[in-house]
């Protein structure tokens, strides 16, 4: 995932600096040198990391911040602001319709950005949630089937595209898209410009023709995560001779290291707007410099994993399931909708991503051979081919029914014992959160073994627990009443507790 490296560096700088109690102007100093360093490794433009770290300096050095009760966790802080700066500030992601219907979205970009698939992407996301009536249309008349891959997609994500006339130019096929879109009824219209491998006259001069023509709402640059600082230049490039109004990144999902998005604003002026966080049509998000820098800095993002769940997730099941697990009942079939639920909002992993302080935590899973969408499929079949009196009282299932289960579900009997194991843990879980609160519910997690459970649950041996006097003092030592009263906004967080409960 990007920024994991930065990611790891920072949260690694910074359990250091919060570790020390009082901090010094040359702890501070020291510290800011080592975050300069990962920014630099991170790729992120060198101006960009000078401006950075000159702004944080000046704000972390003052006595409010060093005579402070926690001058670890206001460092954080002071780079958490900076951060959020240097990705766009309060700046609004929303896109504009404010014109006569049809609104106009113009997307350009280089060839092979994914300039075609974001364009559907953002047509799919603006027809589910903001109830728009969407037309697209292809002016890419240069790559073979580019016209077609657009109304392929159209098919997929639902959304009308406009019928393909061959031989037209670009500039007749975006005055046709408009004239459709007006007789239609149309709320926007989006028009999927041609790109090519490298910035020329040609290309620039077709895309102002297009602008002119069409006078776009919104001029959308769509750039690859992947090609780094370059897509900065195209950027930069691409600003001087159209007027951008958002950057839209792909493949943010991959192992790029991130500078591009982190000097993306300082450098071109210009937000990103959206990312593109994977290969299917609904794997967009907007781009929110508050929740990315949260993420940057381990602090999670819960406001994207409830929207998330908000979408994916059956309201009147969760409540159900929700008042069964409060009385401590929580069955087999209860299993299976928390493993539906689990694919439909991506996975434990993603789920874990999102999460403030679990960065260790998915780690820790992903080294144990991860729990993705096969192995929640698998572990799905297991409770499908278990007989509904099994998956009401697993208690019942002897040598006998484990082996007649793993024929049928093509696993193994080891597998049914682990995610057997692992229901009595769950089941366990709910019980102690319906009685003891957050203390009972660590005190259970503590003797499950933490992130072991997971690691158990993805068909995987657990990381080796440190032996039960050991995880149970662990936990007596973290006072739980002052935590729930953070998390609640009535008081600090105690020490120690890194970015837990933050504030974004």
């Amino acid at each position: 995932m990007m920024f994991e490296s930065l990611s790891d560096r920072l949260g690694a700088i910074f359990e250091d600096l919060r570790g020390r109690g009082a901090l010094e102007e040359k702890d501070v100093n020291e510290a800011l040198r080592e975050v300069r360093i990962a920014l630099l490794e991170a790729d992120v433009a060198l101006p960009v990391a000078k401006d950075f770290i000159a702004k944080v300096k000046e704000r972390a050095i003052g006595a409010e911040v060093l005579r402070s009760v926690t001058p670890g966790q206001q460092v954080v802080k002071i780079v958490h602001d900076a951060l959020v700066d240097m990705l766009g500030g309060e700046a609004d992601a929303s896109l504009s319709f404010a014109a006569a219907p049809p609104a106009v979205i113009m997307m350009v970009g280089l060839q092979g950005s994914g300039k075609t698939t974001s364009t559907a992407k953002i047509a799919l996301r603006l027809q589910k949630r903001e109830k728009k009536k969407i037309l697209m249309a292809s002016l890419d008349t240069r790559r073979p089937a580019a016209q077609e891959q657009l109304e392929i997609l159209g098919k997929q994500a639902e959304v009308k595209t406009l019928p393909i006339i061959a031989g037209q130019s670009p500039r007749d096929i975006a005055k046709r898209a408009l004239e459709a879109g007006k007789l239609g009824g149309f709320d926007v219209v989006m028009l999927d410009t041609a790109g090519r491998l490298s910035i020329d006259e040609q290309l620039m001069a077709e895309i102002a023709d297009i602008a002119r023509e069409t006078n776009p709402i919104e001029t959308l640059l769509v750039v690859d995560a992947l090609t780094g600082q370059d897509a900065v230049t195209t950027a930069e490039k691409f600003k001087e001779r159209v007027p951008v109004t958002g950057v839209v990144m792909t493949r943010i999902d991959g192992d790029a290291r991130g500078g591009a998005a982190l000097s993306m604003r300082a450098v071109t002026g210009a937000a990103i707007k959206f990312v593109g966080v994977g290969e299917k049509l609904d794997a967009l998000d907007t781009f929110e410099p508050q929740r990315m820098a949260g993420r940057i800095l381990g602090m999670g993002d819960i406001v994207s994993l409830v929207e998330k769940a908000s979408e994916e997730m059956d309201m009147a099941k969760a409540e159900k399931a929700a008042k069964k697990m409060a009385k401590g009942k929580f069955d087999m079939d209860d299993l299976a909708d928390q493993f539906r639920q689990m694919r439909k909002i991506g996975g434990m992993g993603a789920i874990l991503g999102l999460m403030p302080g679990m960065g260790k935590m998915k780690k820790m899973v992903d080294q144990a051979g991860g729990l993705d969408d096969k192995e929640i499929i698998r572990q799905e079949a297991i409770i499908s081919s278990m007989t509904k009196a099994e998956r009401k009282k697993p208690g019942l299932m002897n040598a006998s029914r484990k082996k007649r289960v793993a024929a049928g579900s093509g696993t193994s009997v080891q597998q049914i014992n682990k995610l057997l194991k692992a229901h009595r843990q769950m089941a366990d879980m709910m019980k102690k959160m319906g009685k003891g609160g957050m203390k009972g519910l660590a005190r259970q997690m503590a003797a499950m073994g933490g992130p072991g459970a997971m690691a158990e649950l993805a068909g995987a041996d657990a990381p080796a627990p440190g032996g039960k006097a050991k995880k149970e003092q662990a936990t007596d030592d973290i006072d739980f009443d002052a935590i729930e009263k953070a998390l609640a906004g009535q008081a600090p967080m105690p020490p120690g507790m890194g970015g837990l409960g933050k504030k974004k």
